[in-house]
Parts: structure tokens; C-alpha cells; sequence
């Protein structure tokens, strides 16, 4: 069982920016949530960092890590061939007890294989996934799997619900969430054969199922959890992405393209900063790989302060309301719907 503090490793020396991000990331973090961090990279480098900033108060500890992961490194040589590595080094230390998750902006691939092969999946479950979290015109779904498995098979589709289900209660604090399955109609009976048998599993548990989603209805707020497999769910996130930031682009353009807009712009900036945050990925800080033994969130290369501060924090949630707990339980309870 996770202490009653969780401690969060992160993988300082990973993504874009390094230490100069990472670290007063999850100082934030943990100011404010009494986290407990173990910062994971070059030595000499995170001490250089951790002077510039105020610790009084907080439990850090650094963990020396001789090697990162490159962007252009496979994730099997990451695994083979650079052990020392701060994304494998981070992910042995919840495999021994000493973190129960990990925090990372580096190599996505390589978190995603460090997580399932040196950390483990929790008994019973057959794929993990990538979920993301959406802003919605009410509150926030997670739509998963969003990439890690671009093959999936019914079952694995059902697991992915239950996975989901326990992040909207544990982190999003969702009563009751709300399930659905992505499909070509909102009719029963619309999709292909992995969707539909998934929706009968679906429909025949114990969750909260409302059947099939189209992919207009995702940003309704109507559904708080979306299943679909990695490949869809990728290609799903990644438009979702794009329009926003091609949106806010156009908007920017027809505000600032006259004397009345820009007049407008500034009586209307209280309105424009909410829908900014809003459309930024920052709020939520990165992509949960669940069904692992200990949380792995996985960060955009370019993360901010602010992203990295909101993964550390929902890290924290995970593991303090015994999410992976809470896992055990729901695929114990659907265990005759899996076919393992």
C-alpha cells in the first residue's frame, strides 16, 4: 500500500527543457499538496537547480541518473542499453517501493515501456492505456486509450472502461461517471466488430454505460468517459489539438485585425483569458498510463511549469485516494466479462 503521503518520482532530466522546468514544476507541486518528490537525473545538475529555489519545508531528495532518454531513442534500446537512464531509473524506484509514481516529459515511448516492463501491470489487467483529459463545454472526460495500443481486442476495450471509470472518480471526483464506447452512430449495433462486442461487455457490467458516442458528442459534457482503441483515440487527440490551437490562431487574428477589435479584445480579456484555459492542455498537466502498479503521467516534451506542477499534483491524487485499489476491485468484480 502507498504511504499516506505519496512520493513522486520525476524524471528531472527528461523533455525539452530539463531541470530548468521540471524541477520548480514539481516544487509547486509539492508545496502545495505536501507532496514528497525524489527528482531524478544528473546530480550535479538538479543541486545547481534546487539552489535557486525555496525547499524549506518540502521533502526532496535527489536520485543520481548518469543518462536520459532522447527523443530519437528507441524504447527498447532505452530499456536494453541505457539502464541508468533517468526515466528507467525513476520507474525501478516504484518497482522497489520507494515511489509510488512517476512524473516524466521525456521520451513518450520510453516511459510507456519502462512503465509496463520494469514497473508491471496490476494483476488482472490485460493492456494498460493512455488516457487523456479533455475540457469539455461542462467538465472535463477522459478519452482512452489515446496511444498505447493502436490494436486492440474487445476485452481489452471493456478494461479500458473500467480503467477510465476509476480516474473519473479517484482524480476527477465523479460520483457516478458516465461511460460510453466511440462508434460510427449513437444507435446500438453501429460499429465494427471489436466495437460491438465490447459494447455488449460494456453494457452487461457494472459501470454507469450509456452506449455508443460519436465523435461530435466527446466535447458535449454528456459523457465523462469515452473508450475507444489507441489508434482512434490518438488520431481523435491529436485533431482535437489541432483545432484548438488553429481556433485560437483565427481568433487572434479577427481580434486584433481593426481598432474595434482590439477595443474589443481588451473589454472582453476576462472572457478570452478563461477560454484560454479552457483550451490549455497545462490544466491538466499530461497523459495517465493506467493499469500499472505504480501511476506513470506522461508530459508533452514542451511542458511548462504549469504542466509539469499539474502532473505532479494529479500523481498525488492518484495515489493518495488508492486508485489502483479501486482497479482491483472493478476488474475482480467484471472478472467473468474478460476473456483473459
Amino acid at each position: 500500500m502507498p504511504s499516506s503521503t505519496p512520493r513522486i518520482a520525476v524524471d528531472a532530466a527528461g523533455g525539452d527543457h530539463g531541470p530548468g522546468v521540471n524541477v520548480p514544476g514539481a516544487l509547486d507541486a509539492a508545496r502545495e499538496k505536501g507532496l514528497r518528490l525524489l527528482l531524478v537525473g544528473d546530480r550535479t545538475a538538479l543541486e545547481a537547480e534546487l539552489a535557486r529555489h525555496d525547499t524549506a519545508g518540502l521533502d526532496v531528495e535527489i536520485v543520481h541518473a548518469s543518462e536520459v532518454a532522447a527523443m530519437s531513442d528507441k524504447p527498447s534500446d532505452v530499456l536494453r542499453r541505457k539502464k541508468d537512464s533517468s526515466i528507467q531509473v525513476a520507474c525501478r524506484l516504484v518497482k522497489e517501493g520507494r515511489a509510488d509514481g512517476v512524473v516524466s516529459a521525456g521520451n513518450s515511448g520510453a516511459s510507456v515501456a519502462c512503465g509496463m516492463f520494469v514497473i508491471g501491470r496490476v494483476k488482472g489487467v490485460l493492456r494498460p492505456a493512455f488516457a487523456g483529459i479533455l475540457p469539455t463545454v461542462k467538465n472535463p472526460m477522459i478519452l482512452l486509450d489515446v496511444g498505447a495500443n493502436v490494436d486492440s481486442r474487445p476485452e481489452h476495450l471493456f478494461q479500458f472502461g473500467i480503467l477510465g471509470d476509476v480516474l473519473a472518480r479517484d482524480v476527477l471526483r465523479y460520483d457516478s461517471p458516465r461511460v460510453g464506447i466511440l462508434s460510427i452512430g449513437e444507435e446500438e449495433g453501429k460499429g465494427n466488430i471489436q466495437v460491438k462486442e465490447a459494447f455488449e461487455m460494456l453494457k452487461a457490467s457494472s459501470l454507469r454505460f450509456m452506449g455508443n458516442v460519436e465523435g461530435r458528442d466527446i466535447f458535449t459534457g454528456d459523457v465523462d468517459v469515452v473508450v475507444c482503441d489507441g489508434f482512434v483515440g490518438n488520431v481523435a487527440l491529436k485533431l482535437a489539438e489541432g483545432l484548438a490551437s488553429n481556433m485560437g490562431k483565427v481568433l487572434k487574428r479577427e481580434l486584433t485585425g481593426s481598432l474595434l477589435g482590439r477595443i474589443g479584445t481588451l473589454l472582453a480579456m476576462g472572457r478570452l483569458k478563461r477560454f484560454a484555459r479552457f483550451a490549455d492542455y497545462a490544466e491538466y498537466g499530461g497523459a495517465p498510463l493506467l493499469g500499472l502498479q505504480g501511476i506513470v503521467i506522461v508530459c508533452h516534451g514542451a511542458s511548462s511549469i504549469k504542466a509539469i506542477s499539474s502532473a505532479v499534483k494529479m500523481a498525488g491524487r492518484f495515489v493518495a485516494s488508492g486508485a489502483n485499489e479501486h482497479i482491483r476491485q472493478a476488474l475482480e468484480e467484471n472478472r467473468d466479462l474478460t476473456r483473459a
